[in-house]
């Protein structure tokens, strides 16, 4: 039904929060409905006495209640119950028209999916640029880059990318490499949730062990020194 009617609703949205926000209520509530249809039953409320009730003079007295009639109408009802059919939800069928082609709902879809693989190209050559010393080129790049690591898919980039630079041996870096190699991690790594932690998070592990820098002769410095305080 929403592929076939709400299509256009959902485009005459795009952009207004409040709008999105009442059809996903309504939705809910459909949704909602559909999986108890039958509603809670309800408490009788008590109603509250009138001001001044108690100056009234003419007050009945409750009638005295008859056990053995109180007693049978709840028998009578109780056997009612137990031979009552279960309730069973009347199931409407109706036919759903087939709506507008898939083509048009996945439009948004395919723009993202774009915008997706262009970021992935950006944390790519960015990378590349590191270590190629094309340092002016990288620093274009590195907000963009920094702005892409809130996406999964940029994050497993980084971590594929870095991974093939460690098996070709290119893991001692200069300052400036490693520098740019340090702030992609941390980044990478202050974004990562708790799903990313056996993906994301492990894959980064050997590689914070293999790249490093030079500090004096004698002296290397690791990455995992410089990212090792994330959770």
């Amino acid at each position: 039904q929403l592929v076939a009617y709400e299509v256009k609703r959902m485009r005459a949205e795009e952009g207004n929060k409040q709008k999105i926000l009442r059809h996903i209520r309504e939705l809910a509530e459909k949704l909602y409905k559909n999986e108890n249809p039958y509603p809670a039953v309800t408490m009788h409320t008590v109603k509250k006495p009138k001001e001044g009730h108690h100056l009234r003079v003419q007050q009945k007295p409750f009638p005295r209640l008859d056990e053995g009639l109180v007693q049978w109408i709840i028998d009578q009802a109780t056997a009612k119950l137990q031979t009552a059919p279960p309730a069973v939800k009347a199931e409407m069928k109706c036919m759903v028209p087939s709506g507008p082609p898939i083509a048009a709902i996945m439009e948004r879809n395919g723009n993202a999916m774009a915008n997706s693989a262009r970021r992935l190209e950006v944390v790519r050559n960015c990378i590349s640029y590191v270590f190629e010393n094309k340092m002016l080129e990288a620093k274009k790049l590195f907000p963009a880059v920094l702005r892409a690591m809130k996406g999964r898919a940029a994050r497993q980039c980084l971590t594929q990318e870095l991974n093939l630079h460690v098996q070709q041996n290119r893991a001692v870096l200069d300052h400036q490499q490693f520098d740019f190699v340090i702030r992609m991690m941390n980044c990478c790594l202050q974004d990562c949730t708790a799903m990313d932690e056996h993906g994301i998070a492990a894959a980064l592990l050997p590689l914070v062990t293999a790249f490093c820098r030079k500090l004096s002769p004698g002296i290397t410095q690791f990455a995992y020194s410089c990212v090792q305080e994330h959770v």
